[in-house]
C-alpha cells in the first residue's frame, strides 16, 4: 500500500459525538464532560424559578424524564403548596381588612353608613342609607321601561292592561290603513311597536 498516495489527502474523518465541538456562540451543555452545543433549557427546579440550565437534546431529555419540582417536600409541605396553588400564590386578606379599606374606616365613613364620593355603593353594600336619601322617591321602573312608557303616554302607574289598551287605540290610529293609505305615521307607528316591545320585554305587559 503507498501511503503517500493523493488519495489519502482527499480523506476527511468527521470529530466522533464525544468529540463533537460546540459552535463558539452556542453555550455549552451544562452536563458534566458534554461539549455539546445546550441548545435547549430545562428549569433548575422549586425555588430558582425563572433560571435554566441548557442541555444538548440527549441531555435535556434525561433531564426531563428524572424532573421533580415537589421532590424534597413533606405531606405538610405538599399540602400547604396545594392551598395556595387555590389562589394563584398571592397575598389575600380578610374582607375590611385591605388597605383602602381601613382608610376609609379610618374616615368614619363606613361606620357612619356612607361609601364617600370614591365608591359607587349602588347596591348599599356599606351601610343604610341616610334620611335624605331615603326619602327620596325611588322610580319604580328602569329608564328604558320609563320612556316606552312616555312613548305610549302612560306614566309609571300604568298597568299591564292600561298598556295593551293603549296599544290597541295607537296601533288602530296611526296604521296607514286606517288613514286612507296614508304613510305620514309610519314613523311614530315604529316607535309605539318598538315601545310595547320594550314594555313585553320588562315584564309589563
Amino acid at each position: 500500500m503507498n501511503f503517500n498516495s493523493p488519495l489519502f489527502d482527499r480523506i476527511r474523518i468527521g470529530p466522533s459525538e464525544a468529540e463533537e465541538v460546540t459552535d463558539n456562540d452556542a453555550p455549552r451543555c451544562d452536563h458534566a464532560g458534554c461539549i455539546r452545543a445546550g441548545e435547549f433549557r430545562a428549569p433548575m427546579g422549586r425555588g430558582k424559578e425563572g433560571r435554566f440550565f441548557r442541555f444538548c437534546l440527549e441531555h435535556v431529555k434525561e433531564y426531563n424524564a428524572s424532573y421533580n419540582y415537589f421532590a424534597g417536600m413533606n405531606d405538610d409541605a405538599l399540602r400547604d403548596y396545594q392551598k395556595q396553588e387555590e389562589i394563584g400564590h398571592r397575598p389575600t386578606w380578610k374582607l375590611g381588612v385591605n388597605s383602602k379599606a381601613a382608610r376609609m374606616a379610618q374616615r368614619g365613613r363606613v361606620g357612619r353608613g356612607e361609601a364617600g364620593p370614591d365608591v359607587q355603593d349602588a347596591f348599599n353594600i356599606f351601610g343604610a342609607r341616610t334620611a335624605q336619601q331615603a326619602a327620596q322617591p325611588q322610580p319604580r321602573h328602569s329608564a328604558l321601561a320609563r320612556k316606552a312608557l312616555d312613548t305610549l303616554g302612560l306614566d309609571e302607574n300604568a298597568d299591564s292592561a292600561a298598556i295593551k289598551a293603549r296599544y290597541k287605540e295607537l296601533v288602530k290610529r296611526m296604521h296607514p290603513d286606517a288613514n286612507g293609505g296614508d304613510r305620514s305615521r309610519e314613523a311614530a307607528l315604529q316607535e309605539i311597536l318598538k315601545a310595547y316591545q320594550q314594555l313585553k320585554t320588562t315584564g309589563l305587559v
